[in-house]
């Protein structure tokens, strides 16, 4: 099993390669916010464990299970965004809060938000009596 920071480069790596094709150190280390050297040392330990192949100034591929790992981690991603917009939390907290839930939660659990989420979704009436009772919450609470 990838580490919480071994899942964060996987993602994002999957990420870059299905919006542009491709997957740059550059890239990868802009958007995670990240010296370029700790991206390469990363790379380097994805290699090792088979999530990718890289080849110094060559770039990087997805290996079948890298591919596997990386879809499987933006649909967590998506969901638990999707889980907690559907729930009410404001739209400036979700991916703060996602990023600071994402790794620890087992997939079980991540399952169910996803049978709840998919719940809801049938039937939008289901929404709206969440979204009364959240009104009510917040009247009595003062907010």
């Amino acid at each position: 099993m990838p580490t919480p920071s071994m899942e964060d480069y996987i993602e994002q790596i999957y990420i870059l390669i299905e919006d542009k094709g491709y997957a740059r150190v550059s890239d990868i280390a802009e958007n995670l916010e990240v010296h370029p050297s700790s991206v390469t040392k990363m790379v380097q330990k994805l290699d090792r464990d088979q999530y990718l192949n890289y080849e110094k100034y060559r770039g990087l591929i997805l290996t079948p299970k890298g591919k596997k790992v990386g879809k499987r981690l933006v649909y967590r991603h998506e969901l638990l965004e999707q889980f907690l917009e559907l729930i009410g939390v404001d739209q400036e907290n979700i991916y703060e809060d996602v990023e600071g839930i994402e790794h620890h939660m087992s997939w079980n659990s991540i399952d169910r938000i996803g049978d709840l989420v998919q719940f809801f979704e049938e039937d939008p009436v289901r929404v709206q009596a969440l979204r009364k009772i959240q009104k009510k919450n917040e009247e009595q609470n003062g907010e």
